[in-house]
């Protein structure tokens, strides 16, 4: 009777050892193709529009920054943007925590 399951175990051994060597690896590569598509590309796109938008930068655009302020901008450096929230109120914040221009928080979608 030991015999028997040992016999049934070389043959599926058998049986898996005629498939092509590149189909075991066929899922992975898969799975692989499928991330790059779904999380790697569009965040790539993004990190581009980001610095694009962030080179682009100029004195007096609205700009909203990541913690939430809003406000237009009065001086810029290479890392440090001043921001007028207020009359005669100027906040430096670093241009690194610039999420982007206020006009797109207010614009209404059409449908």
């Amino acid at each position: 009777m030991g015999n028997l399951f040992i016999t049934n175990a070389f043959a599926q051994a058998a049986g898996a050892a005629k498939q092509p060597a590149f189909m075991q690896f066929l899922p992975i590569v898969l799975i692989f193709g499928i991330f790059y598509f779904l999380m790697l590309r569009p965040q790539k796109k993004q990190l581009e529009e980001e610095k694009k938008m962030m080179s682009e930068l100029a004195k007096g655009d609205e700009v909203y920054t990541k913690s939430g302020l809003l406000g237009s901008i009065a001086g810029i450096t290479e890392k440090v943007i001043t921001l007028e929230v207020a009359d005669n109120v100027k906040v430096k914040v670093l241009k690194s925590q610039v999420a982007g221009l206020s006009k797109k928080i207010f614009e209404k979608e059409e449908k």
